[in-house]
Parts: C-alpha cells; structure tokens; sequence
C-alpha cells in the first residue's frame, strides 16, 4: 500500500503538540456553553448558598463572566414569571436546578424538571413561570451577555412561534445523566 495518496504516522501525534490545539479557557461553541451550564449545575456547592427567595420580585445574582458571556443564577416562588420576553441579540441557554418551571411561546406550552435545558437563539420569545406549589431555581448562561431584555405583549407569543423570525430553540426537557 505504498501509493501518492497513503498517509502514515509514525509514532504518537500527542507528542506532536503543534498539532494538537490548546485547551480553551472559555466556551466558544453552543455544545461548550451547553457543557459550562451542566457543569455549573452539577457544582451544587457553587450556588446553592447564594440562593436567596424573594416574594415581591424575582431574585438574580451573577455567578460568573467570562469573554462574552454571563451566567446567572435565578429564583423563582410559586406564581412568579418572566413576562413575555426575548434577549435582544444574545443566544442563551436555561437549566432548571430545582423545582419545575413552565415555558410558554407560540408553539405551545412546555414543562421543565430539574436537570431539563433549554438552548435558544437570538430573538426567541417566550414567557416562564413558576406554576408549581414549590420553589425553582434557574441557570442561565447568555452569550453574548445579556445587555437587553425586550418584555413583548403576550399576542406576540401567539401562533407565529415567538418573533416574526421564528428563531430556533433546541430543547431537552428530560434530565441527562449529567445534569443536577
């Protein structure tokens, strides 16, 4: 097998590291922001004493920010909502940590356990809400951070599924194996 076209390697490419790339110290993908959401998930140490419930408003705090993006932490008490919303020009990526959350857009409505993700696209409307009987507590990772959060009336949750554009949102709303 010796033609123009046959390549061999002798030896160990991982003792060739001009081939290997470096490990990155921020997430550039949405696979990698998906995997920094998880992580954070599962570090329960990390957040769960910064938790704090609010019956008057929503309570936020920032976990962390990197190069472009921003991670939050949110609580949520029985009855308490988001209004129908998008996130301007950032991407973003929710994961309930506990508790059950209901989201709403135009194609319907979605309940969300702990451990369930959701990825969505620039301009994607929707309306979440805690319907439960118990506390929830939220991740959200937005990339680029979050600089707008555009409330919308609830017709525009209507049949058109969310803006006139419709972005894309990829969702897993059953728990991996990895997450909290």
């Amino acid at each position: 097998m010796n033609s123009d076209n046959d390549l061999q390697i002798a030896g160990d490419l991982l003792e060739v590291p001009h081939l290997l790339q470096p490990p990155r110290e921020h997430p550039v993908t949405v696979a990698e922001f998906a995997g920094l959401a998880r992580a954070v998930a599962a570090d329960r140490d990390a957040w769960a004493h910064l938790v704090r419930y609010d019956a008057t408003a929503r309570w936020y705090h920032r976990l962390r920010q990197g190069p472009g993006y921003e991670v939050w932490l949110l609580s949520w008490v029985p009855g308490q909502g988001s209004g129908p919303h998008d996130h301007g020009r950032s991407s973003g990526i929710l994961t309930v940590l506990e508790g059950t959350l209901t989201e709403r857009t135009g194609r319907g409505t979605r309940t969300l356990a702990a451990g369930a993700q959701r990825v969505f696209a620039p301009g994607y409307a929707h309306d979440v809400v805690n319907d439960a009987l118990e506390p929830a507590v939220s991740l959200h990772v937005y990339y680029p951070g979050l600089t707008e959060m555009p409330m919308l009336p609830q017709s525009q949750l209507g049949s058109t599924g969310g803006t006139p554009a419709s972005p894309h949102c990829e969702a897993r709303t059953e728990p991996s194996a990895t997450a909290v």
